[in-house]
């Protein structure tokens, strides 16, 4: 059949041949494999008649075809070395030396080293550094998706497992590695047939077939622990997490091949920073993988920079693209003179374009970069958004601040926003607990005072977006049921796969805010879960995963305690005298309704419980520049600005002053008195874009109106004799 192809395809214009190109195929790429094949058979017949050529390895025609020869790999030194596994590696070595079920089965969490255990052993194995059994063994690497893929017809999958299989006993130096070995189970099984687990039973049980197999540990429990009879022929050994310690040795012995691949040097202060950092911020993944990853990504990063060509170089590629277009053109007109000036042109420039690319490759690209620590918490930083590397001056000087930040959006509450801000100070200069959040606080107090403000201009400052705030309305979480919406629904409900609402959020955004709105309407179960979160910084959800909390801030608002105030100062207790005396009276309130609805344990986690003071009326006037100012911006896109004066100031803040409500009824006075207002005189074209609008008030009392006047924005609206008064309301 194979010389009858090459005839086929030999000369190339028959029908058969035009078909196989046709249909994609690479006709001297065909020959080659078909030659390949035939002398493999011949290498085959050699061997099987005449033994293998002392020091060279049996050909494996089958093997080579799908699987990887492990052995070889390693020694043409294409493996990377393994560092500090020889427990393990000594481990598989006595079970694959045992008579019957010499078959280990390697497990552990993705990423911890199963696959370099093996390939450790396959090193050892080269370096002839293994007992007696296994010297001369040849390990190769099983691609179970080589051997399914194409088998279309029932029983092409039997067929290939079995001349494996064949092969492997007749050659008897072979040691069989499955990575993912859990895929066994049900591979190449369709109506009528028998998937692969049963197939290699018997020679498991036997002894005959010496295998490797490697999974993680619910791989292992979903799908080998239920085949009894194939767990019975694997012996476990589990493979742990290194410590950071280990990590760093592991990632010593790694350095000169990343160090080779990248073109860049790699420091000891990398590495340690790459397994310190990765241990404590990339909770979902394994050392050494996630410490391995962020190596190998600031290697990437460095040799990227210095490798992309500046400029000036592309600027040339585009000149002479100019230059080959208009000697063309001149050659189309038959102006050979002007074309020959254009080939001169383009050979100086591709002359010039070859000298600035030695000097740069001399200059840039010999010298060796460095990967320090700083480029690793970048690269940490860009991928979990997460803030870890060293505070720069600028940031330093902007947490200094951070009170006066806080204020310039959220008016009075000195209390809050300082606690507030010693705990982010806390955060980003590494003194808090590593294991616990970065801070929790109960910000209580009456309604309106700015509790939910300041936790929304908290995540403002500290990632330059509101979306930063992961914000829950408690009021939707009062039943039993409801709890499973923010960890995750149970097996067997609906929405199981789709995970909880708060940790898939916290998942996707470690480093957050998370503000709990109204928490004393939340079912109390909820709050016997958020013990685990304030406590150690961690919460495990439906599905199992556990979710970081150690890099969120956490805020709890709540009303408790200040529902009797509006009583008070009805009654007369409150006045211009004792604000202070009425604020104590209102926090032992809060502080005595707080223990009766939150169980000592709970109250116990929290780092502060902050009451809030109610707004006074110069902090109501402070509070409408804010809002003037918003609504300003939102004119702005139309050409038009707004000012008020001071009278409209205070017209409306006692308008919408009320201390029961907080500043909640100045925004509706606004909207009431300013905005509607304004949005018909707009409509009707009496006040034009271009002008600065001034609201004034006029009269007292019930009986004061706003006026509102427009002026061109170049002119001082100061001089009243200059604008042109519109009509009032």
């Amino acid at each position: 059949t194979e010389h009858i192809l090459l005839g086929l395809i030999r000369e190339g214009e028959g029908v058969a041949a035009q078909v196989l190109v046709k249909l994609g195929a690479d006709l001297n790429r065909v020959r080659q494999q078909v030659i390949q094949l035939l002398s493999g058979y011949q290498g085959k017949e050699a061997v099987t008649q005449g033994g293998p050529a002392e020091g060279t390895p049996s050909t494996s025609l089958v093997l080579d075809q799908f699987g990887r020869n492990l052995t070889q790999a390693a020694r043409e030194g294409k493996l990377d070395p393994v560092i500090g596994r020889e427990n393990e590696i000594e481990r598989v070595m006595q079970v694959l030396s045992r008579r019957t079920k010499n078959n280990p089965v390697l497990i552990g969490e993705p990423g911890v080293g199963k696959t370099a255990v093996v390939e450790g052993l396959a090193q050892a194995i080269y370096k002839n550094d293994v007992p007696e059994t296994l010297k001369d063994k040849q390990l190769y690497s099983l691609d179970l998706g080589a051997l399914v893929a194409g088998s279309r017809y029932r029983g092409d999958f039997e067929e290939r497992l079995k001349k494996v299989l064949k092969e492997i006993k007749t050659r008897g130096d072979i040691i069989l590695f499955i990575d993912e070995i859990h895929t066994l189970v049900g591979a190449g099984a369709a109506e009528g047939a028998i998937d692969a687990a049963s197939i290699l039973k018997p020679m498991l049980a036997r002894g005959e077939l010496q295998t490797i197999g490697a999974t993680t540990l619910d791989e292992y429990r979903k799908h080998v622990e239920k085949d009894a009879a194939l767990e019975r022929r694997f012996q476990p050994i589990q493979v742990k997490e290194p410590s950071v310690a280990h990590t760093i040795e592991i990632l010593k012995g790694l350095r000169d091949r990343y160090e080779t691949h990248h073109r860049v040097s790699i420091t000891d202060g990398a590495l340690a920073a790459a397994a310190n950092l990765a241990d404590r911020y990339v909770s979902d993944r394994f050392l050494p993988d996630k410490a391995i990853d962020l190596i190998d990504e600031a290697g990437s990063r460095l040799r990227i920079k210095r490798m992309t060509a500046p400029a000036e170089l592309r600027a040339f590629d585009e000149k002479i693209a100019d230059a080959r277009k208009e000697k063309e053109s001149a050659i189309d007109g038959q102006d050979f003179e002007k074309a020959a000036a254009l080939r001169d042109k383009e050979k100086t420039l591709i002359a010039e374009k070859h000298e600035a690319e030695k000097n740069w490759k001399a200059t840039d690209l010999d010298k060796v970069t460095e990967v320090d620590e700083e480029l690793i918490a970048q690269v940490l930083s860009a991928s979990t958004g997460i803030p870890v590397f060293k505070l720069t001056e600028e940031e330093t000087a902007r947490l200094l601040r951070m009170e006066d930040e806080l204020h310039n959006r959220v008016i009075g509450q000195d209390q809050a926003i300082k606690a507030l801000s010693q705990a982010i100070r806390r955060t980003r200069a590494g003194l808090k607990d590593p294991r616990r959040p970065g801070g929790s606080f109960i910000f209580a107090g009456p309604s309106g005072v700015g509790k939910t403000e300041l936790s929304r201009t908290l995540a403002s400052f500290l990632f330059g977006d509101q979306d930063a705030l992961i914000q829950l309305d408690m009021s939707e979480y009062s039943e039993r049921h409801t709890a499973s919406r923010l960890f995750g629904a149970p097996p067997g409900y609906v929405g199981y796969d789709e995970g909880g609402q708060l940790t898939e959020k916290v998942r996707r955004r470690p480093f957050s805010v998370v503000l709990f709105d109204e928490i004393e309407k939340a079912h109390p179960d909820i709050f016997n879960s958020l013990l685990q979160v304030l406590e150690d910084g961690r919460l495990t959800d439906s599905q199992g995963r556990t979710v970081d909390f150690k890099n969120t801030v956490i805020i709890m608002t709540t009303n408790l305690g200040t529902r009797d105030i509006s009583k008070s100062l009805g009654l007369g207790f409150a006045n211009s005298d004792d604000d202070v005396t009425n604020y104590e009276r209102m926090k032992g309130k809060v502080s005595d309704e707080l223990k009766t609805h939150f169980r000592p344990e709970f109250l116990n986690r929290i780092d502060d419980v902050i009451v809030f003071h109610q707004l006074t009326k110069d902090q109501i006037v402070q509070i409408v520049d804010l809002m003037i100012k918003n609504l300003d911006d939102r004119l702005q896109a139309k050409d038009m600005g707004i000012e008020l004066t001071p009278a409209a100031k205070d017209l409306l803040a006692a308008r919408g002053y009320d201390p029961l409500l907080g500043a909640r009824p100045l925004r509706r006075t606004i909207q009431r008195e300013i905005e509607d207002a304004l949005s018909e005189r707009i409509l009707f074209g009496e006040l034009k874009a271009g002008e600065i609008i001034v609201v004034d008030a006029e009269g007292e009392g019930a009986e004061a109106v706003f006026t509102f006047k427009g002026a061109p924005k170049v002119e001082s609206p100061d001089s009243p004799g200059d604008l042109a008064e519109a009509p009032t309301a």
